[in-house]
């Protein structure tokens, strides 16, 4: 039942930073989807199946948003060395200025809601967090094969 309700939670959490990444984001053109997948690709460039692992959203979703990111002028579509089919996502000049400006208001953000917790609780949230995203750790080989039929 705890684990539960903490999965509750996490939704819930989920919903309020994607809305709070929505208001940051915003006076710069951007949502927190863009965000996220600017993000990965202002580290080094990757094709839309990588960035989609790595945020863990589907590759359908990410193609959108960067194809968006693209026509908006933030991100270009480069040959892939590594795969023909594959191209790479590359962020603008724009999209890096874009960046570090949220950077800043984040950072901003973040230390104002950071004084409402002390650090052994944000410690212990993070460490339970990474467990649960942990692939190897969290999954039940059982839990996929069971079939529950909706209420009629």
């Amino acid at each position: 039942m705890l684990l539960s309700d903490l999965v509750i939670e996490v939704f819930r959490a989920n919903s309020f930073l994607l809305a709070e990444g929505d208001e940051l984001t915003r006076p710069f053109g951007l949502t927190s989807a863009r965000w996220q997948i600017l993000g990965v690709v202002e580290h080094a460039p990757a094709p839309v199946a990588n960035v989609a692992r790595i945020m863990g959203l589907s590759r359908q979703s990410v193609q959108q948003t960067a194809d968006a990111l693209e026509r908006d002028g933030l991100i270009t579509y480069q040959d892939n060395p590594h795969h023909r089919r594959a191209k790479l996502m590359v962020i603008t000049p724009r999209a890096q200025r874009a960046m570090q400006r949220i950077r800043e208001v984040q950072a901003r953000w973040a230390n104002t809601l950071a004084e409402r917790y002390n650090e052994a609780e944000l410690s212990t949230t993070l460490a339970v967090l990474r467990r649960l995203n942990d692939p190897g750790g969290a999954r039940d080989p059982q839990h996929h094969t069971e079939t529950v039929e909706a209420p009629t």
